[in-house]
């Protein structure tokens, strides 16, 4: 009975213990998969089970400790050791007994039913419960945020190695070329052979072969100088508490771009698009960070003072870019801005005209695409050392990109896209100077 008994706790413990893997193991392959609300849920329903299973294990060895040291003086007693009284009539339910030769004596021990934190009624088994509960939920969620708040491991982002020129990409001619059609008189003494009246001729004149190749800094292919042969164009998201970072991730939008920018540069691009806590950006060191990374949405933007410093880290220091999206409020406009007041407190936003290299290389932008103004119709930047250190987009660029396109129509589509890939190329080339200027591309 005791061996089946000891088989069933063990059984128990290996189910606990698998919890944390499998978790794991199933937020790995949502992500992987770009599912984005299923490894949410996934993460939080296995931080849920996680929870309860060691809050009943908790529950269970309060219960059986505290019986073993009842169990104890009740064999004191037997032996004639020790003389015990039972305090409180609910005996079944309490089960507390106390050694008399003791009772003036203070227990600390919280596993004692007799013990000083649970008074002297006859309510000490549900005052311990109680407290059980509590002190294993504190602890519980103080270690998860601890854990939650640490950096994590070191990261690097490497650029596709390769080369070229920061200039515009030729658009397409179609000419159009209709041959002539004669009228001829059949009395006519003149003889010539005419063409047929409805041959029409569609001459395609094909200028989007690049003439030069889209990138940075000498090399061979396209790419930039400062990159590697295992470095690949990444698109990262921010994640941040108060609103939804996540609307069109992955498949819905980013990845969309991601692809349409290799097709329009032919650099080479991640697998997949990723996202990563504000907190996170300090586990890449300085010239190997994100050139840039990607912040949506809607609702509210909460941020503490470390997470402040973090992205000043990012945007000053380590040369990164915050290119910020509405994703569909003009709250959303104020709780950016006042972001980046808070990030960038001597730096004013501007107007990005459409005359800068971020709307010209390398598709020319004749006008600032949009969803819907949310915030307006100009683009704004914040500019550190003539460069754009913030690109903020008023009006949703990001539902253009997902399928669908928002049912905006097909120009308004391939001019976000356009818009997009000059935004992740121009952090990227930035990024490129940057390398240059410190040495650190090698």
């Amino acid at each position: 009975m005791v061996r089946q008994w000891n088989d069933k706790i063990r059984f128990r413990a290996i189910l606990t213990i698998c919890i944390l893997p499998v978790r794991q193991w199933l937020v790995f392959v949502t992500n992987y998969l770009a599912w984005g609300e299923a490894t949410a849920i996934t993460a939080g329903a296995g931080l849920a089970a996680f929870f309860f299973s060691g809050l009943a294990w908790t529950i269970w060895y309060v219960d059986k400790r505290s019986w073993e040291l009842q169990q104890s003086r009740f064999h004191m007693a037997a032996k004639g050791d020790a003389k015990v009284e039972f305090t409180g009539p609910l005996i079944a339910m309490n089960g507390s007994a106390a050694i008399l030769h003791d009772k003036d004596s203070v227990i600390i021990d919280p596993f004692d039913l007799d013990s000083c934190y649970y008074g002297g009624g006859e309510r000490r088994k549900l005052n311990q419960s109680l407290s059980s509960i509590l002190t294993y939920s504190l602890l519980f969620f103080l270690l998860f945020w601890i854990l939650t708040s640490l950096s994590g491991c070191l990261e690097i982002y490497e650029m596709p190695a390769g080369g070229g020129e920061q200039k515009q990409v030729q658009q397409v001619v179609v000419q159009k070329v209709v041959k002539k059609k004669y009228v001829i008189n059949p009395f006519s003494a003149v003889l010539f052979n005419p063409p047929p009246i409805d041959q029409v001729k569609l001459q395609l004149t094909e200028l989007t072969k690049h003439a030069y190749t889209v990138g940075y800094g000498k090399g061979k292919g396209a790419g930039f100088s400062g990159g590697t042969n295992r470095g690949v164009v990444r698109f990262i998201r921010l994640q941040y508490n108060g609103g939804d970072w996540d609307q069109d991730f992955g498949v819905g939008a980013d990845l969309n771009l991601l692809i349409e920018y290799n097709v329009r540069t032919r650099h080479k691009v991640a697998k997949k698009t990723e996202s990563r806590r504000i907190h996170q950006l300090a586990n890449f060191p300085r010239g190997k960070s994100p050139p840039m990374v990607y912040m949506t949405g809607q609702r509210n933007i909460h941020v503490n003072n470390k997470e402040i410093e973090i992205l000043r880290e990012y945007l000053l220091d380590k040369s990164g870019m915050l290119f910020g999206d509405n994703g569909g409020s003009r709250h959303w406009h104020g709780q950016f801005f006042n972001l980046m007041k808070r990030v960038l407190p001597k730096v004013r936003p501007v107007r990005v005209p459409l005359d800068h290299d971020v709307h010209q290389i390398p598709f020319v932008i004749p006008y600032l695409p949009y969803v819907a103004p949310h915030g307006g119709k100009d683009a704004y930047g914040w500019v550190v050392d003539s460069r754009l250190v913030a690109y903020y987009h008023p009006g949703d660029i990001g539902d253009a990109w997902a399928d669908g396109h928002a049912g905006v129509s097909a120009e308004i589509a391939e001019l976000c896209y356009q818009l997009g890939t000059n935004i992740i190329f121009y952090a990227h080339s930035e990024y490129n100077k940057f390398l240059d200027r410190e040495n650190l591309n090698k």
